[in-house]
């Protein structure tokens, strides 16, 4: 998923035309993009498309829903419209601790008894606030659903005061999340750039997220998915560099080699995972043969 669409449930006009954008994933959003009034309203546009079902499974893409925060009164209500078949992954902000992400483990599982729900749909937790900074490995840890953590640079440097644009600061926060999610084995994403007239900024912090290990970026503009699809689609010359590694790795199992030469590099274990990722990437994207 090198890119995620953002598109507010109060906009079903915009649904088919994020569902046939280029995104790789689209997130329909009942939280920050939709007013107090009109949180109802958005809950049930998007409940609506997903009983539809059809369009959400023909685009191909990966379905997640952004629901409003556990200790909001909106909680109960959006897991229960949104855990829907279809639907791969539930976005959840704001999580405060381990137990809050069980609880959200709980709400779902209901939900999806209710609605018939065969295929578990995974979390994707924001990291947004200091203290889910400093535990975000806990919270990954929480429970085998989590699939990834978002960072959310917005919500968590606005308050402090940190300026949102700060190279420092934006690669602090972009490692603490990448090594916490690498502990749990789960997946870094990228959140939202707010200024959609800077393609440049945009590319920079995508750049900077993919060389950090991050899987892609979120897009508030149709405008951004095509820079985000390029950066994080491997190069050429990582695919030819990767298909090298791994013949190369069969070639040294087979004759009991640890470590081994490919294009002046001095290969072992990591290399080779990292090249097996590359080569699972490229296939994805229709790069390789299969």
């Amino acid at each position: 998923m090198r890119s995620k669409l953002f598109v507010p449930g109060t906009r079903p006009e915009l649904f088919a035309k994020a569902l046939g954008s280029a995104a790789d994933g689209v997130c329909f959003d009942l939280e920050d993009a939709v007013s107090e009034s009109r949180k109802g309203e958005a809950r049930d546009a998007v409940r609506q498309l997903l009983l539809q079902g059809g369009g959400t499974a023909a685009s191909g893409k990966t379905v997640i829903v952004r629901v409003n925060a556990m200790d909001t009164p909106h909680f109960a209500e959006d897991i229960a419209a949104v855990a829907q078949p279809g639907v791969h992954l539930i976005n959840i902000p704001k999580p405060e601790s381990a137990a809050h992400v069980r609880s959200a483990v709980e709400a779902i599982e209901r939900a999806e008894r209710t609605n018939g729900v065969g295929t578990p749909i995974g979390l994707l937790l924001n990291i947004e606030a200091p203290a889910a900074l400093r535990t975000a490995a806990e919270l990954a840890l929480a429970h085998p659903r989590v699939a990834g953590l978002q960072l959310g640079l917005g919500d968590l440097f606005e308050p402090l005061g940190i300026a949102r644009r700060e190279p420092a600061a934006i690669q602090q926060a972009m490692f603490a999340v990448r090594m916490a999610a690498g502990e749990a084995g789960v997946y870094a994403y990228d959140g939202a750039f707010a200024d959609i007239r800077d393609a440049d900024g945009f590319r920079a912090e995508a750049m900077l997220a993919r060389n950090l290990g991050f899987l892609g970026k979120t897009c508030i503009h149709p405008s951004q998915i095509a820079i985000a699809n390029e950066v994080f689609r491997p190069t050429d010359e990582e695919i030819a560099h990767a298909c090298k590694v791994v013949e190369a790795a069969r070639t040294a199992d087979a004759g009991g080699v640890g470590a081994y030469v490919v294009d002046g590099k001095m290969i072992d274990m990591p290399f080779v995972i990292r090249a097996r990722a590359i080569v699972a990437s490229a296939r994805s994207l229709g790069l390789l043969p299969g």
